[in-house]
């Protein structure tokens, strides 16, 4: 089999030759070690001449060497929702004005068994979740639909919204897969690949650099991203970012753009708080953390100055919780966050990394700057659990299954308005949990929705939605309407 060179030995190589620089000079050139106070423009035969054709060959063989190990672990995500209608493209179904809507977006395998993450935007609202995997053409007659690809079904096993990360799962064995680049963090100037379907295009490579290795582009949001020129366009979003080893970088997330398209300005969550979020997701369905009850903010000039704060940079405690666990320790808003178990805090994102990642059941070393005061205090941290976690304990395994729609339900009084908090109609059926048989219709439905009617029918209680669900056929048309975090909604299906 014939050897290919990585893509880093061939940069290397064309850096140590100085074709690097001659091809982006674009028409000027130095002789090395000349002593020249004016490059002369050479001509384009001389430049082409001086360029080791078999060397950009390989480096281009390289590159479509990693674009076919790549591409097949990259999936696209159709998701079929539906939503109030608008003026426009409105149908009617059983009286009322919706609309079915149908997005598309990117994945990546990252495990074998059929593990695959994406963004949490992009399943939002989701009824229907398929993944198209499909492998590239090689020439113009192996060329081939949709029809032909493999579609496959794919459960959410859960997402994490204020991380945009979601993880899903298709049944499946011995897929193509990618791994984590945590080795090494990404380094500005380094070559990357983003890979995706911007606009339903599947399987699109484009490559750039790495912009920036860690960007915060909003001062008081504790999340930080790879910033790249690689065009990102919609449709990319929940594909990787790979560097040249094929290993993901980061989850491709968002672009700022006035046009609607790229404009040089990606960003992807970054492999470690991807690999972090798979682990827990996969685990709980969530990412479990702990708090302290405090809130905090970056410092900025204006605010040092305003507040006379002893610096002008780093984090600042803005608000404690009565009664929580800064409050009893000591700790008061307005105290400079120093550093947390011995690590020093410079910014947001690694003041909360450090209450993700710290144990529960271990106390939490805060070190603050209060005035010319350094203090030390001993925090005992909360677990945040999912608040509706304990809605499965509420359901009866058996009294409370709606086996048609796979789904735990309960009715709703007080003890369960606790565990939901918010809600505009406080009434209906509450979705308890979800029942995981390998047959279960796939409705839509959430843990902690509200069940309201079925078909036109109100229902107010476990026995009258049972009731209203067994007088369905197979094949009939479903349109449930459900409230979810404080939105009202439709879910439609046919049942199975």
């Amino acid at each position: 089999m014939k050897h290919v060179p990585t893509i880093r030995s061939i940069i290397r190589s064309l850096i140590t030759a100085g074709w690097i620089s001659t091809l982006l000079a674009n028409g000027f050139c130095q002789q090395p070690g000349a002593q020249t106070t004016k490059a002369e423009p050479a001509r384009q035969d001389e430049v082409t001449s001086r360029i080791p054709m078999d060397m950009l060959a390989q480096f281009s063989e390289s590159l479509r060497q990693l674009a076919r190990k790549v591409s097949p672990a990259v999936v696209q995500i159709e998701v079929t929702g539906f939503r109030p209608a608008a003026e426009d493209n409105r149908k009617i179904i059983n009286g009322s004005m919706i609309v079915r809507e149908r997005t598309v977006g990117a994945g990546v395998i990252v495990s074998q068994d059929g593990y695959i993450m994406t963004n949490a935007h992009v399943v939002t609202g989701a009824q229907r979740i398929r993944v198209i995997l499909a492998a590239p053409p090689s020439t113009f007659f192996e060329v081939s639909g949709v029809r032909n690809a493999q579609v496959l079904d794919a459960k959410l096993i859960g997402s994490q919204s204020n991380m945009d990360l979601a993880l899903l799962k298709v049944e499946a064995t011995g897929l193509p897969s990618l791994h984590f680049n945590l080795e090494r963090p990404p380094q500005t100037g380094e070559l990357v690949f983003a890979i995706g379907s911007p606009d339903g295009l599947q399987n699109s490579v484009s490559m750039g650099v790495v912009s920036a290795a860690w960007r915060q582009p909003y001062p008081d949001d504790p999340m930080v991203f790879l910033q790249t020129d690689a065009p990102i366009n919609p449709g990319n979003s929940g594909g990787p970012l790979v560097n040249v080893a094929g290993e993901i970088v980061g989850i491709n997330t968002f672009i700022m753009t006035s046009s609607g398209g790229s404009q040089g300005l990606g960003f992807a969550i970054p492999a470690p708080v991807v690999e972090f979020a798979y682990h827990n997701l996969r685990k709980y369905g969530y990412v479990p953390h702990i708090e302290i009850g405090a809130a905090a903010q970056t410092i900025t000039p204006t605010m040092a100055e305003g507040l006379g704060l002893m610096q002008n940079c780093g984090v600042v405690i803005s608000d404690i919780v009565p009664g929580g666990p800064a409050d009893i320790a000591g700790i008061e808003p307005g105290d400079i966050v120093a550093d947390v178990d011995g690590h020093r805090v410079l910014g947001l994102p690694g003041f909360v990394a450090v209450l993700y990642q710290h144990r529960p059941n271990k106390e939490i070393r805060i070190a603050v700057l209060r005035g010319t005061q350094k203090l030390i205090f001993k925090v005992a941290p909360v677990l945040v659990h999912d608040p509706l976690d304990q809605l499965a304990d509420v359901a009866d395994p058996i009294s409370s299954q709606i086996n048609p729609l796979g789904i735990l339900a309960v009715d709703f009084d007080d003890q369960v308005r606790l565990m939901l908090g918010y809600v505009r109609l406080a009434a209906g059926v509450v979705v308890a949990g979800k029942e995981q048989e390998p047959n279960s219709i796939e409705t839509g439905l959430l843990q902690g929705d509200i069940i309201h009617t079925v078909n036109r029918t109100p229902v107010t209680s476990v026995e009258q939605l049972r009731s209203a669900v067994s007088q369905l056929r197979t094949g009939d048309p479903v349109v449930l309407y459900i409230e979810r975090k404080g939105q009202f909604q439709y879910l439609a299906f046919e049942l199975e």
